[in-house]
């Protein structure tokens, strides 16, 4: 028997049908639209707000890897980019327009070489030298008086680097006569030359001493006769990202930072 449908019954009939074929389209619709939004704020925090090229002194190597995790960390979006070597090349580099956005070097005399590059330098740390002999120290050297013996291989970083320098000045004022076997373009060459038995003897900075423990023993200058190093940081006006470049040079200064510097044997500035 069929049932005839008033007018009435037929519209809100009609209406509960459209209603529930629109509701899932509608939800599809706004699940899409979620995703999406969602999937673009992902990808535009994950796109780097800066990506920084840093020149550093090559005794920074470990530390500033250290140190580069952390500023990524507390600055999502950010990409520091370290490229290590002696000082006097990284000014070489700086003189030859090497795109980078950042400079520190170990000392204060090759950042003054660059003030028409640089904006001003802060000093972010500091450090001193040793003596780095191989594990156990086998030829049993105790100063730097003992550099002179005829007997001992010794290498020393070239004069033009910052170590280098450092190293003329604290042998030349105790008058000891060192004639080094080779002289290396900066301080980790210097010390993977005791580290491969090539050398007996070389000075470092301290830090580096410290990153080799199990390949070579450290002795001590006393603090009279020896040099302290000094770290100075700047931004570089060839920069393309100013204002990263110098909030990271600004960081650096920094509790956390210092933190991380002092823990890897760097003195306060």
């Amino acid at each position: 028997m069929s049932i005839a449908l008033t007018p009435a019954v037929r519209r809100t009939a009609a209406a509960v049908l459209t209603a529930a074929l629109l509701v899932p389209l509608s939800a599809c619709g706004s699940d899409d639209k979620t995703d999406g939004s969602e999937n673009a704020g992902a990808a535009k925090d994950a796109a780097p707000k800066a990506e920084l090229t840093v020149l550093a002194a090559s005794s920074l190597t470990d530390v500033f890897e250290t140190a580069g995790a952390a500023y990524e960390k507390k600055n999502p979006g950010t990409k520091v980019n370290f490229s290590f070597a002696g000082s006097q090349e990284l000014a070489a580099q700086v003189n030859q327009g090497a795109p980078a956005d950042a400079l520190v070097t170990a000392d204060t005399k090759t950042m003054d070489g660059l003030t028409s590059d640089t904006g001003k330098p802060t000093v972010i740390a500091k450090n001193r030298l040793v003596i780095a002999v191989g594990e156990g120290n086998p030829k049993k050297v105790a100063a730097l008086k003992d550099l002179s013996d005829s007997g001992l291989k010794v290498v020393l970083a070239a004069s033009e680097v910052p170590v280098g320098r450092y190293s003329k000045q604290i042998l030349d004022a105790q008058d000891v006569d060192v004639k080094p076997v080779s002289e290396e373009p900066n301080v980790r060459a210097v010390l993977s030359k005791v580290e491969l038995g090539e050398a007996d003897a070389g000075l470092v900075y301290k830090t580096d001493a410290a990153t080799s423990t199990k390949k070579t023993d450290a002795v001590k200058i006393p603090d009279a006769q020896n040099a302290i190093a000094e770290y100075p940081a700047a931004t570089l006006k060839t920069s393309q990202h100013g204002e990263a470049a110098a909030a990271f040079v600004k960081w650096l200064s920094t509790p956390e930072a210092q933190k991380i510097l002092q823990d890897a044997g760097f003195e306060k500035p």
